[in-house]
């Protein structure tokens, strides 16, 4: 079935203020979000028309959307991420606690042959996809309590910017839901509508997932064999450079240059050289090099790393796609430095386990602070 669902508006919320008081002015009447049934919501029937002429029986489709119920909590909880609301010292002791990080060495050596196997034929360390699944789902011990049909129909419908979004995220859903023989209105993820093993979206889920056990069903939800499978496709078809450092530490001013954008999530467009003008230069174990190619391109990175104190880094391209997953640096850095430990504990835990899955190479080039 076709993907592109372009060429249609999004019909938004009516706002409204309440004056004197603390109420949203995203929040909407009773009236206006009692259902998404299709005989009473325009949108709604315009989506069972859309998806019924590519080929979904529209009964099905008419059944299921009569069931989906309006979530003004999802629509408050997209206003709320981390990502957003916090700095880096912040952000990672949320990921970097000595429990994950001895669950993920545990996960490592469950799926030993799962992960060299991924790791061989696509060229993304173990420690990476282990580290994505991890932060995402606890290793899938927490993969969402919200009913994605009802979250991806509020945001869809109701989002005051990215309503063609999530529309299209919710086609998407309905699509793999009917394909894989599911009841979408049992399905569980994030309050945006993110699914199954390592959180995947609607159409990530299109074009990444694979059946990497090969019984026939790309299931993210319960098999972690295709989730791991599929985030290594993920990075893979991302362009992911095996061998490439993510990142490395470097030293500067003491105040950020202005004429350097640093933290951005966009493609990279500044060279090592642009960074080296200013005063940024790489420094510590692997800066040698790093340094051998003052073309490669790379994401200028000002962390906070306690209330007082900043840190210079420079990732590199392996670091960018990395926020192509979730377009944060906060979360790469995160993702980078869990993967990093739960090497080093992999390490200690069995000394086999990582030569056997990527030999000596480590993922980054310094210890974890």
């Amino acid at each position: 079935m076709t993907k592109a669902r372009e060429g249609f508006r999004c019909v938004c919320i009516l706002m409204y203020l309440m004056a004197g008081g603390g109420v949203s002015s995203a929040a909407v009447s009773a009236s206006e979000v009692a259902s998404f049934h299709p005989d009473d919501h325009p949108d709604t029937a315009a989506l069972v028309a859309e998806l019924s002429a590519e080929g979904l029986p529209q009964h099905w489709l008419h059944d299921v959307l009569a069931r989906t119920s309006y979530r003004q909590e999802v629509l408050d909880a997209m206003d709320g991420a981390a990502e957003r609301r916090l700095v880096w010292h912040e952000y990672r002791n949320i990921f970097l606690k000595e429990e994950r990080i001895e669950q993920g060495a545990d996960f490592m050596r469950l799926h030993l042959p799962t992960l060299e196997r991924a790791s061989q034929q696509f060229g993304v360390p173990a420690e990476i996809i282990t580290a994505i699944i991890g932060v995402e789902t606890y290793y899938g011990r927490f993969k969402g309590k919200h009913p994605v049909l009802d979250s991806l129909a509020t945001l869809g419908f109701h989002h005051p910017t990215r309503g063609a979004f999530f529309r299209g995220e919710l086609a998407a859903m309905l699509e793999i839901a009917f394909e894989q023989g599911v009841d979408p209105t049992e399905l569980r993820g994030s309050y945006a509508g993110a699914m199954g093993y390592p959180q995947f979206i609607p159409t990530s889920y299109q074009a990444y997932a694979i059946d990497f056990d090969k019984d026939g069903i790309r299931d993210l939800w319960n098999n972690p064999v295709d989730a791991i499978g599929s985030v290594a496709n993920y990075f893979a078809e991302h362009n992911w450079k095996a061998g490439e450092p993510i990142y490395q530490q470097a030293e500067g001013p003491k105040s950020p240059p202005d004429t350097i954008e640093f933290n951005q999530s966009s493609t990279p467009t500044l060279t090592l050289n642009d960074v080296m003008e200013v005063g940024i230069t790489p420094q510590g174990q692997g800066a040698e090099a790093f340094m051998s190619d003052p073309e490669r391109r790379v994401v200028p990175l000002y962390l906070h790393i306690s209330d007082v104190e900043q840190d210079y880094r420079l990732g590199g391209f392996n670091f960018y796609v990395i926020m192509r997953y979730n377009h944060s640096h906060l979360y790469a850095m995160a993702v980078t430095e869990l993967a990093q430990a739960i090497a080093e504990k992999a390490a200690v835990k069995d000394a086999g386990i990582l030569k056997a899955i990527n030999g000596d190479d480590m993922v980054s080039e310094r210890d974890v602070q």
